[in-house]
């Protein structure tokens, strides 16, 4: 059986490939954590995230047409898969319910 969780890290990838959409290959997804969370991250982690999410059944990929400004070569587009909705939509689920157990926040309507 595939592992059904997520690191925080392959969390937020998977999230941004979903915003990115047809944009959503390496590179841009790279610039996109970094924009969104200011934080760096090598191009290499990010495919190594990929892949594993990849292996995983949360994306698939496929080549996009090659470009001029790539020297003809192609990109490898991702997509979230339904299993990978399931995945993230659990995450949020636990996250919630969490969220709203922490006894600092209880008179708080977060009800994220």
């Amino acid at each position: 059986m595939k592992d059904a969780r997520l690191g925080e890290f392959e969390e937020i990838i998977l999230l941004l490939v979903g915003i990115l959409e047809k944009q959503a290959y390496a590179f841009r997804i790279a610039e996109e954590f970094e924009s969104q969370t200011g934080k760096s991250v090598s191009i290499g982690a990010t495919h190594s995230t990929l892949d594993r999410l990849c292996k995983k059944g949360f994306l698939t990929s496929e080549l996009g047409e090659p470009t001029a400004i790539r020297g003809g070569r192609r990109k490898r587009i991702y997509t979230i898969s339904a299993s990978g909705q399931r995945a993230l939509i659990t995450s949020r689920d636990l996250r919630t319910s969490l969220w709203n157990q922490y006894p600092a926040f209880a008179k708080l309507s977060l009800n994220l």
